[in-house]
């Protein structure tokens, strides 16, 4: 309940959910006692924490598909490569100097400071909104370098056991080598299984995401009975082998394994909190915080250079991308599972692990989301007043006004969960998004800085509705706009509470998505046109009795929607986009929509 909480209150003041949990567990724990992990989960608490992590991880490797990684411009591919490798050999040597910790401890947290990871990224972005090219890099860089990142970490992780349980290196060669063969054997052979399972329905669909589940908790316990500390490695392979196995479609499975991951993180992030002990952060002594400017000022801006060398980004853009790293779930829970294996062999210093990745977790959290906004005004790559449309539902309405909007130079983006509606859109040139733009999915992976309003033209009321009681938080509820009902204008006070609950009503009262449509498919287009001193939106009126008016980009580049409380506020000299089936008079400059490629 107090992980809904945190995430709850942070969604509605725009903060990561991670500085409330983060919070919530040491109020909860080291401060007032009121949660002992230790006490109250005994010999549970690391298979926890370790089936947690499992599913997280495999959740996050269901995003990295192959084509998906070919498509990635250089700097992001160099990012998740080179620029893993700098940033781990910089964090190795800064914490070897500066937290006194042995090479083999330094080399293992350098692997795990690596990853970023969407959880802390995404809800950032959306406070700073930068310009599109770094909310893109960032965005990827979070996506892909989750599993990467942990992957390192385990191999280094297996390194370091092998290295304190032997000391024949042809010994700890040959245990690395097996863990890394289990791992990759018991991972590949679970994740066909699964992808033959998901793509002959041998579940009934209502069962597929319980299958998934159960598979993966399975898998991670099979691998690591037979090889300690392989099933992390088991079930990241099994989740990029089920994404990129053609035929098998895991858009329900990803959802569900969105929603346990926001569980667990949740209440992962209040547990291993509650297990901090003040007095261990104190022993770090102050060089933890010169490890985290190292952290900030070099390891960082250091990988982001290398990884740009040659690309067309600024040095502007450059700055804004290395000033924001914050890590998040996966490097406090990889930490956790760590450290736990790690005392229970009695290695020195393994007690200093969870202390100090909470120590970075917290001050690169805490300094970015309290600076980046700032500093991207400052770099002057922060995005001004959003005009941009994202529209919901894929038609002959949404598509000919995208068009229209984009012929203007304002984004728009159609979401649909109808794959086929989306195909002219698609061969329009449009920007889609195949799903439901208010689920987890899109809040991880869909970019809405570009986007000042929200347009709800699906063909169905309630869907719209829905749909925009969703945005208004997000976008104001005057930036939340939807068709009126199928009815009549004398039964709309039927729903008038939804236009209040949800969005306002577009066009006028008696332009249905019924009535829309049907004008449409007699031929009629979105044209725009050029109001002016000579030609008032007055005269265009009486030349266009027909006609309806859908928007008017006013000369300051604001866009405004014409709704049933502002018709009568169409500004002149600005540009209307208006749907008609008449031509425009000769005597007035237009520019008319071009017929939807067939």
């Amino acid at each position: 309940m107090l992980g809904f909480l945190c995430q709850w209150v942070s969604y509605k003041v725009k903060l990561p959910a991670i500085l409330l949990l983060l919070l919530c567990g040491l109020v909860l724990g080291p401060l007032f006692s009121v949660i002992d992990p230790n006490a109250l989960f005994g010999d549970l608490l690391f298979p926890f924490i370790s089936l947690s992590v499992a599913v997280i991880l495999f959740e996050g490797a269901l995003t990295l598909k192959r084509n998906e990684l070919n498509e990635i411009a250089t700097p992001v591919r160099r990012m998740v490569t080179i620029g893993v490798l700098v940033n781990g050999l910089i964090m190795t040597v800064a914490t070897h100097y500066l937290a006194n910790l042995s090479w083999s401890l330094s080399a293992l947290f350098g692997a795990i400071m690596v990853v970023t990871g969407p959880t802390v990224i995404m809800p950032m972005l959306k406070t700073v909104r930068p310009t599109p090219k770094i909310g893109n890099v960032l965005r990827w860089e979070g996506i892909v370098i989750d599993p990467i990142g942990a992957l390192i970490a385990v191999l280094v992780f297996e390194w370091i056991v092998v290295q304190h349980t032997s000391s024949d290196i042809s010994e700890i060669f040959k245990v690395f080598s097996i863990t890394v063969l289990v791992g990759t054997v018991v991972g590949l052979v679970a994740g066909y299984i699964l992808g033959v399972i998901l793509r002959n329905h041998f579940v009934p669909e209502r069962m597929q995401n319980f299958a998934a589940l159960a598979l993966v908790c399975a898998t991670f316990a099979v691998s690591d009975s037979l090889m300690h500390e392989s099933g992390l490695l088991a079930v990241t392979l099994m989740g990029v082998l089920v994404t990129n196995m053609k035929g098998v479609h895991i858009e329900a499975i990803l959802e569900f394994k969105e929603d346990l991951t926001m569980v667990f993180v949740s209440s992962l992030f209040i547990v291993l909190a509650a297990r901090l002990d003040f007095a261990a952060f104190l022993a770090l002594g102050s060089g933890v915080i010169l490890l985290l400017l190292v952290m900030q000022f070099i390891a960082r801006p250091a990988k982001v250079a290398l990884s740009f060398i040659g690309s067309n980004f600024t040095w502007r853009e450059q700055a804004m991308i290395a000033w924001i790293g914050p890590r998040g779930i996966v490097a406090a829970a990889v930490s956790a599972v760590f450290a736990l294996r790690l005392e229970e062999l009695g290695m020195d210093g393994a007690d200093k692990l969870v202390p100090l990745a909470f120590l970075i977790i917290i001050g690169t959290v805490v300094l970015q989301s309290l600076t980046a906004r700032p500093m991207a005004k400052l770099l002057k790559v922060a995005l001004p007043s959003t005009q941009g449309a994202l529209i919901v539902g894929a038609n002959r309405l949404s598509i000919s006004l995208a068009e229209a909007l984009s012929k203007e130079d304002i984004d728009t983006l159609i979401c649909d969960t109808n794959w086929d509606n989306l195909r002219e859109a698609r061969n329009a040139g449009l920007t889609t998004y195949y799903g439901n733009p208010s689920s987890d999915h899109a809040d991880l992976h869909l970019d809405l800085s570009l986007y000042g309003s929200v347009l709800a033209l699906s063909s169905h009321f309630e869907f719209n509705a829905t749909q925009a009681t969703s945005f208004r938080d997000e976008f104001g509820a005057r930036n939340v706009y939807m068709l009126p009902p199928n009815q009549s204008s004398e039964r709309l006070h039927k729903h008038s509470v939804s236009e209040k609950k949800s969005g306002r009503l577009l066009f006028g009262e008696e332009h249905s998505f019924r009535k829309v449509n049907r004008q449409l498919m007699a031929g009629a287009q979105v044209k725009v046109t050029e109001l002016s001193n000579e030609f008032t939106s007055t005269d265009w009126g009486a030349a266009n009795p027909d006609a309806i008016a859908l928007a008017w980009l006013k000369p300051s580049g604001e866009l405004k929607f014409n709704t049933t409380d502002n018709q009568s506020n169409i500004d002149d000299n600005a540009k209307l986009f208006y749907l008609s089936e008449r031509e425009q008079p000769q005597s007035v400059t237009t520019k008319e929509q071009k017929p939807d490629p067939v």
